[in-house]
């Protein structure tokens, strides 16, 4: 036994220092002629999927279709990590490293616009409320890419350097039983929080995103910094309730909140350093008063905060509070101020980045784009926190259309070009095998 595994990683290491082209245009032909095969069941998946979206932690019927696919391709599964999510391993037949692949499958409460035979007639409950439910966000095509690409790597274990590991995650969008004290844990984090990047740890780790305004089958990338923070911002102002024609006999917490919303542009214009990264403070409601001639006892605002480098997240959180507190102060006036931080920066690890450039370059035939940086945010930052992590963007926007007039995600007329999927599949599995066979007899 002994004899073999040494056996085993000198023919690795061979094969990995002077016949890795030839292994390398193997398998990456493999993987091109296996993914055009599965094309039809890809997007069957895909459109099931999409005409029974599940809003987040929700995902039952997901899960279940996606445990039964992964344990037909006799795969070890695991349900419920995260409460609906499923991970599953394969173990190659050969010594190597360990590299994680991951989709996120949860919808959103948006209402779908389209005439598409499988176009969402679902609801769902989000925040104790009925709401149409849509996968306005692609989730439906990551968890189809995704469970094709573990078909294909699954037909390749005998001759497999490593394992790998899929992450099929939930609530990637939040919980719809989001709870307003902030006491809330999205989908990835949870996964981590349970250990799923422990047993077996990975030495990297894969995503991709499909996205609008990108021709379908193109693929964008960012290496370093790539989509924002987003922290969630809460004020409460609370002043004095008093006559409207009296102000005097009371504390309006209207003008200091009025003062807030402008004191708060100061933040990153003036006390913050975009020379790096841009960052935003944005208030998106306010809320306080129930009469015209009455000035009330409070002023509720909820905004968010965004940026890419942590060391200016927290100088952010520090200088918010301070302008809040400080313009209350001087209005007599106290503020209470709750940030929740909700995700952190996804941060593509650079060095990994520029080795997989190939990869991604051979999945989508050359037309790989370097992207700008994305004000959204993405929860699979906490996995590249755990270990070096590569995010990339897939366009599904069909080619003949006017790419800055397309639907964005999250919009109800979000649209995906299904030709794109295959290099999506394409993507995820020569990621997972040009990492492995580049570090073959490594780990394990």
């Amino acid at each position: 036994m002994q004899l073999t595994r040494i056996a085993q990683t000198v023919l690795l290491t061979l094969i990995a220092g002077h016949a890795g082209a030839a292994t390398l245009e193997s398998t990456r032909s493999e993987i091109a002629e296996q993914a055009q095969k599965l094309e039809p069941q890809l997007l069957e998946t895909r459109r099931d999927l999409h005409a029974h979206p599940e809003l987040g932690n929700t995902e039952k019927r997901t899960a279940e279709l996606v445990a039964k696919q992964l344990e037909a391709m006799g795969l070890e599964v695991k349900t419920g990590v995260a409460r609906t999510g499923v991970v599953a391993i394969l173990k190659g037949a050969l010594p190597g490293p360990t590299v994680a692949l991951r989709a996120d499958m949860d919808a959103l409460p948006v209402k779908e616009v389209s005439n598409l035979p499988f176009a969402s007639k679902a609801k769902g409950t989000y925040l104790d409320k009925e709401v149409d439910v849509m996968h306005a966000c692609g989730h439906d095509a990551h968890t189809a890419i995704l469970l094709s690409a573990a078909k294909i790597l699954t037909g390749m274990r005998e001759t497999l350097p490593g394992t790998v590991v899929f992450y099929f995650q939930p609530a990637e969008e939040g919980p719809s039983d989001f709870i307003p004290d902030g006491k809330n844990t999205w989908g990835a984090k949870m996964m981590v929080q349970e250990g799923v990047m422990k047993s077996p740890k990975p030495d990297a780790v894969f995503g991709l995103h499909v996205w609008a305004g990108i021709p379908a089958g193109q693929i964008a990338y960012r290496p370093g910094p790539t989509l924002a923070s987003s922290d969630d911002l809460r004020i409460k102002i609370l002043g004095k309730q008093t006559h409207a024609g009296r102000p005097w006999d009371g504390i309006d917490p209207i003008t200091v909140g009025a003062q807030t919303l402008v004191g708060l542009q100061t933040v990153v214009s003036r006390r913050t350093d975009i020379s790096s990264y841009p960052s935003v403070v944005s208030i998106g409601t306010i809320n306080g008063g129930t009469r015209y001639n009455i000035i009330p006892e409070s002023v509720d605002m909820t905004g968010t905060i965004r940026s890419y480098d942590y060391g200016i997240r927290q100088k952010l959180h520090a200088d918010v509070r301070q302008t809040v507190e400080k313009i209350a102060e001087s209005g007599g006036a106290k503020a209470d101020v709750t940030i929740i931080e909700k995700y952190d920066p996804t941060i593509n690890n650079p060095a990994l980045t520029e080795k997989m450039l190939p990869t991604l370059k051979w999945a989508a035939k050359d037309d790989v784009v370097q992207g700008p940086l994305v004000g959204g945010a993405e929860d699979f930052s906490f996995f590249a926190k755990e270990a070096p992590g590569l995010f990339v963007f897939l366009g599904v926007t069909p080619r003949d259309q006017d790419m800055s007039k397309a639907a964005p995600n999250h919009n109800p007329g979000f649209f995906v070009d299904e030709s794109a999927l295959v290099v999506g599949v394409r993507t995820l599995a020569s990621l997972a095998t040009d990492y492995l066979y580049a570090n073959a007899g490594v780990g394990k």
